[in-house]
């Protein structure tokens, strides 16, 4: 038989059903890393383009009706994502991680072509988009439930930890990115903001239908376990529901934790998530295996990840709000410029990732996870530390060293910690057990925003209305209305700076600021009025964000030191080098 006649009958052997080819790992690392990255990015791009993209429908997102589109813009793509990944998880384990991250990538793609052309305006706008932000939550669901489960499953162990880093920098990179990326496009348009993913998204999927093969054994004559799924999804999602109201204030009240809907939301959750731990222990073929967690990596990883996500989680909205309500403007900036140069100022916590992220996965590769997590998160809870002693109109050199050594300690943590929990547990569980591991992380980080901002919160209600009252009535604002604006939700003055507004600008009535001299008006709306009123009441909460931050982030390492030690089987060079000239064949033949 001549070469021409093999190559034919190759050929005609369907893709899937051909021996996988060694490159085949690095066409899995740079296809979910490219998927991750788009998730990640459209997660934060829509914070700093908010301001745009309600101007463009025409929405006041500070009116008192209207904040409710505010949080859910903000937060509802990450409450779809952290509610549904175990579920996509498990599904995914049963009937194919490839078939369901391709699915994802589709799906993802379809909400970034619905976000761009959305058609209405007004409430309907605002409505149209958190649906198909939820859209895109569901592709980002499945992208972010399977690409660790499809890496590990490409990769020996040896080069686990090595190209899980690089998929855990695309996380970072794109959270970062997407706050210099939203910027920058809705400067010129807020519908490019959504534009951006449409061609990476059709790119992507035909690439992953294209190439991505199952490596992983589908289990047979397993049921889907719908009430599990029911009872974790609906728990959860009414779970993180409450802690998102939980921000607004109710009543009085600075925050809504009194609110009896609030409270009800969070009762009903857990008691939804205790159903489902009671069924899971009960089912034949359940959703996720509770006995997973008796697995001492999987659960000390887990843990400590859940514990470092609420550290870090908030970290990223209360660093905007010190740099867009303080910072920038004592320093010259226009607050509608403010949202694009907080981006850029947190370039040092992305740096200090990439430079370790990698370079930790390769060390844990070799010498196990629990010394570079465990001293990650030692860093971390150092970094925390040193924002507290720094003053809030600090030079910014120290502020970029502190944000440089969370990002090397978040680094140097995350990705020896996932490759311990995607490599501790049994290979047709790593479906289930992705969705897991990203469930704890993105539930944290929802946590930790609903806790940060009600300290940052009570914080400004404990002394921000004597002194906002004492500032408004030495500029010239009559006291009767000095005191209406002392006394409003320090929400308001929150939301104002994270979106990019005057604050001043949006809390005093025009018809008070229309009637004092020009000098006094200058005053008021300039860069150093507000910025100076809110130092010292905002320090106080903001000092209690990172002292819980650094007492997490010790917990977190106490847990990452308690996972034990790593045990590697190291292939023989000789035979692994053999293996590979041998695939290599396969694929010149293909």
């Amino acid at each position: 038989m001549n070469v021409a006649t093999q190559n034919q009958e190759v050929k005609r052997v369907p893709r899937r059903n051909r021996p996988i080819s060694p490159r085949y790992k690095w066409i899995a690392l740079t296809n979910t890393t490219l998927g991750v990255l788009m998730a990640t990015i459209d997660s934060s791009i829509v914070l700093i383009s908010l301001p745009v993209i309600f101007k463009g429908i025409h929405i006041d997102p500070l009116a008192p009706d209207e904040t409710g589109y505010f949080l859910w813009m903000l937060m509802g793509y990450m409450v779809v994502t952290a509610t549904l990944l175990v579920t996509f998880g498990r599904i995914s384990d049963m009937f194919g991680r490839v078939r369901f991250y391709n699915l994802g990538f589709l799906i993802f793609t379809i909400g970034s072509i619905l976000l761009w052309l959305t058609p209405s305006t007004g409430n309907l706008g605002a409505l149209e988009l958190i649906l198909f932000r939820f859209v895109q939550g569901i592709g980002g669901g499945f992208l972010l439930s399977n690409s660790s489960a499809i890496i590990t499953d490409a990769f020996p162990e040896h080069q686990r930890g090595f190209a899980l880093g690089i998929n855990q920098i695309a996380a970072i990179l794109g959270s970062v990115i997407g706050l210099i990326l939203g910027g920058i496009l809705s400067y010129f348009d807020w519908r490019l903001v959504f534009l951006v993913s449409v061609p990476v998204g059709i790119a992507g999927t035909i690439w992953a239908y294209a190439m991505l093969r199952e490596t992983a054994t589908t289990p047979k004559r397993q049921k889907i376990d719908w009430m599990g799924n029911i009872t974790f999804a609906s728990g959860a999602t009414i779970l993180l529901i409450g802690i998102t109201y939980g921000i607004e204030p109710y009543n009085g009240s600075p925050t809504g934790w009194g609110n009896p809907l609030v409270l009800g939301a969070l009762i009903l959750g857990f008691f939804l998530l205790g159903a489902f731990i009671w069924i899971e222990l009960r089912v034949p073929d359940p959703m996720f295996r509770l006995s997973l967690f008796k697995i001492r990596m999987f659960a000390a990883g887990n843990t400590s990840s859940f514990l470092a996500s609420i550290a870090r989680g908030g970290l990223q909205f209360m660093l905007v709000i010190w740099l867009q309500g303080i910072w920038l403007p004592l320093h010259g900036y226009d607050y509608e410029v403010t949202p694009l140069w907080a981006g850029i100022y947190m370039i040092p916590l992305m740096i200090g990732f990439l430079l370790m992220g990698p370079l930790s996965g390769w060390l844990s590769d070799r010498f196990g996870a629990r010394p570079f997590s465990t001293l990650g998160m030692l860093i971390q809870a150092l970094g925390f530390f040193l924002l507290t002693v720094l003053p809030l109109n600090f030079d910014y050199i120290w502020f970029a060293l502190i944000l440089f050594m969370l990002g090397v300690g978040q680094g140097m943590f995350s990705s020896p910690n996932t490759s311990s929990i995607m490599g501790s547990v049994p290979r047709e569980q790593r479906g289930v057990a992705s969705g897991m591991r990203s469930t704890f992380q993105n539930s944290g980080s929802i946590v930790s925003i609903g806790v940060f901002f009600s300290l940052i919160t009570l914080g400004l209600a404990a002394s921000l209305p004597t002194t906002l009252l004492d500032g408004l009535i030495a500029a010239g604002i009559p006291a009767n209305i000095a005191d209406g604006i002392a006394h409003l939700p320090p929400t308001s003055a929150l939301f104002a700076a994270f979106l990019g507004y005057n604050p001043m600008g949006q809390l005093i009535p025009d018809n008070a600021l229309n009637v004092l001299p020009a000098a006094s008006k200058a005053n008021l709306l300039g860069h150093t009025f507000f910025p100076n009123l809110i130092t010292s009441p905002f320090a106080v909460g903001l000092h209690s964000v990172f002292y819980l931050s650094a007492a997490m982030c010790l917990v977190a390492a106490v847990a990452s030191l308690l996972r034990g030690k790593q045990q590697f089987a190291r292939p023989n060079a000789a035979s692994y080098d053999k293996e590979e000239a041998s695939l290599d064949t396969i694929e010149n033949m293909q």
